[in-house]
């Protein structure tokens, strides 16, 4: 089984793949810049330069580009924002499902085709299963809700979301639907990097959301690699 890896800020630059080759891979949709090592197929979300922002993803493209290398489970990392107050920065949530009601996603233009959207059950419990035991302290399921992004949401914003999912992000959802249009199991693994606007009296600062995300990524790629073991060896036990 081949496993894809989606990520962004959290773990651009780390080494957490090793004796890797670079490739650009040509879809319908776009070229998309991807690192391989092995059976593992690590995508940076936002570009070879990490200088693609959310609003400008070619998300068809990227998954595409998974699904034309083999690949059969995606694994997300996301930075999110915590809509409540017992979720804390620097936090690991383990998504059980998502909302995502704008702006959605499809490879379905030409033809009528409803998919029901749902992440990768089995995946996700590995994931959890994974994280007990190498003691990683995780929040097992919540609520994402996708915002278009660029800007972050107003306190308005915010208030009205709190009251129906966990955290917030701006790509998550797109990914997810589309895997699941080409049947692709997907899992999320969210890195909660800051509280969202107005959920504490504090400003929220960009520059500072990415200097935790940053600093909090150790246990994030510990269970990465963790999770990525335990995918291997179903493999070759299959």
């Amino acid at each position: 089984m081949k496993l894809g890896v989606i990520g962004g800020t959290s773990i651009f630059g780390t080494k957490f793949l090793t004796n890797f080759i670079e490739e650009e891979i040509e879809t319908r949709y776009g070229k998309v810049h991807v690192v391989k090592s092995g059976d593992v197929v690590f995508l940076p979300r936002h570009g070879k330069n990490n200088n693609v922002p959310p609003h400008r993803i070619n998300y068809r493209a990227n998954i595409m580009a998974l699904k034309d290398t083999g690949v059969e489970k995606i694994i997300a990392i996301s930075s999110v924002g915590s809509l409540k107050r017992g979720i804390k920065p620097g936090s690991i949530l383990i998504p059980k499902d998502y909302i995502n009601l704008w702006n959605i996603q499809s490879y379905y233009d030409d033809e009528i085709v409803h998919i029901t959207p749902e992440l990768d059950e089995g995946t996700r419990k590995i994931i959890i299963q994974t994280a007990k035991k190498l003691r990683i302290r995780i929040i097992e399921r919540g609520i994402y809700f996708q915002a278009s992004g660029p800007r972050l949401e107003t306190r308005a914003e915010i208030n009205l979301i709190r009251n129906y999912a966990d955290v917030i992000g701006m790509t998550m959802a797109s990914e997810a639907t589309l895997a699941r249009e080409l049947d692709i199991g997907y899992a999320g693994i969210c890195s909660v990097d800051n509280y969202c606007h107005g959920i504490i009296d504090e400003k929220l600062d960009f520059r500072k959301v990415l200097e935790r995300a940053s600093k909090d990524r150790g246990n994030l790629i510990r269970l990465l690699i963790g999770v990525i073991g335990v995918l291997k060896e179903l493999k070759c036990q299959s």
